[in-house]
């Protein structure tokens, strides 16, 4: 074996048993590095820590995140869910599987102001699910379509995961934001397809018996103003984003006062629904900031050990053209899906493929949004799937129940990986547009 080989084994191996005992990812991630750094390397680790810490939080471009996950919290606490869900209904009674498109359509609204995966699952699925079961829908479709649609919150912009891949990889996160638009679409077009296709052939109409209440029905205009409040902050949000006016920062900033308002004008911002807004975003940050920290310090040690340039090197040496070496990565981030959440699999992987994945002339705002898509996957798949235990409190039913009713879902992302790989200007042709 191989210098590189044995530290490779030694690096992977100490990360896994790190987790396997229940640390937390961030601590397992500094652990695992320290623990590479005194083996492998002759630095001095506590200055090397302390530096890697400081120039991994000292960054401006970070500055949205904490923002963007308040502004989900605020709205998290409003009457959104409900609002989307009763605006909603009117314009997808003639679509086949009904009210079953809420699911996917409200998703990937509240996706776009959440940026949460988890969070968009429990505020759409508490409203949903019991609307649907109640009208008699395949409770397997309903809570697929719940479990899929829910991961749009981290491709649709603006998205926590963005944020983190643009500083992990050093890219843009406003062209990040612009290259997700057209993949979410794709997605939800894949999702809503499949609902319809399956509703026809069930030959039900994806219903068990049954009709949609007829107690809420509201007219296209009242649906139009339940939607307004939302879809004007996310329009204003994107739009000053792409339309140059302001950074992801600014336009993050923006959002938080946006949401304020519509919290205000909803009777839902009271000082204790504040506080336990900023609670939240705190929380949050503080776990996302512990994981980047990890990720930062394990990655800089692996530098010094030179296993990424060993890895690079590798990868060349193979001669593996991009195709393969994409089929190759999502099986391998399909399988740390298993294990890690999609942010510890984002910060833990860029910096160590990105040079490879440059090296192959992949462009790496292309790969941000094709890896995204993948972490997507790993929020559905069992023993980790962070959506899979959301729907698993909401609903009683053990994992794996609901993992098959979710895998059709799982199936769809393949296929929309595959899609982006054939045409890859679903991911670039806005971001050329606006820069090129």
């Amino acid at each position: 074996m191989t210098a590189e080989t044995i530290q490779f084994v030694v690096i992977l191996g100490s990360l896994f048993f790190f987790l396997a005992v229940g640390l937390w990812v961030g601590v397992a991630l500094l652990l695992t590095g320290g623990l590479g750094l005194v083996l492998f390397a002759d630095t001095n680790t506590g200055y090397l820590f302390a530096t890697v810490t400081w120039s991994t939080l000292a960054n401006w471009t970070l500055t949205a995140l904490p923002l963007f996950v308040w502004m989900g919290e605020i709205l998290f606490r409003t009457r959104l869910s409900s609002d989307l869900f009763r605006g909603l209904k009117p314009f997808v009674q003639r679509l086949p599987g009904r009210l079953l498109h809420v699911n996917v359509f409200a998703c990937g609204i509240f996706a776009a102001v959440s940026g949460s995966s988890a969070a968009t699952t429990a505020t759409i699925g508490r409203m949903t699910l019991p609307e649907l079961a109640r009208n008699g829908y395949d409770e397997r479709l309903a809570i697929g379509s719940l479990a899929g649609s829910g991961t749009l919150g981290l491709l649709i912009p603006p998205s926590i995961m963005m944020i983190v891949y643009g500083v992990a990889a050093q890219v843009s996160i406003n062209r990040l934001f612009i290259a997700g638009i057209l993949p979410g679409f794709m997605l939800m077009a894949l999702f809503s397809t499949y609902i319809a296709i399956r509703s026809l052939l069930s030959g039900e109409d994806a219903t068990t018996g049954g009709k949609d209440d007829e107690t809420d029905k509201i007219s296209k205009l009242k649906a139009l103003s339940l939607l307004a409040p939302t879809t004007l902050l996310i329009g204003f949000v994107i739009g000053s984003i792409y339309g140059g006016f302001a950074t992801a920062t600014e336009a993050a900033a923006v959002g938080v006062f946006g949401a304020l308002i519509i919290a205000a004008l909803s009777g839902a911002l009271t000082w204790e629904s504040f506080l336990q807004s900023i609670n939240g975003a705190l929380h949050t940050t503080a776990m996302i900031g512990l994981i980047l920290i990890g990720a930062a310090f394990l990655t800089k040690a692996m530098s010094f050990t030179g296993l990424p340039a060993a890895i690079t090197s590798y990868v060349v040496a193979l001669h593996a053209s991009p195709t393969l070496f994409l089929v190759l990565m999502t099986l391998v981030f399909i399988v740390l899906g298993f294990f890690l959440d999609g942010i510890s699999i984002i910060v833990l992987t860029s910096s160590v493929i990105l040079p490879a994945v440059v090296q192959l002339g992949i462009d790496p705002i292309w790969f941000g949004i094709y890896l995204i898509i993948v972490v997507e996957m790993a929020q559905i798949t069992p023993p980790l799937g962070i959506n899979l235990f959301v729907i698993q409190g909401m609903t009683g039913h053990d994992i794996f129940t609901i993992t098959r009713m979710t895998l059709p879902f799982f199936l769809l992302m393949l296929v929309a990986i595959v899609l982006l790989a054939l045409f890859p200007g679903i991911a670039t042709w806005l971001v050329d547009l606006k820069y090129n």
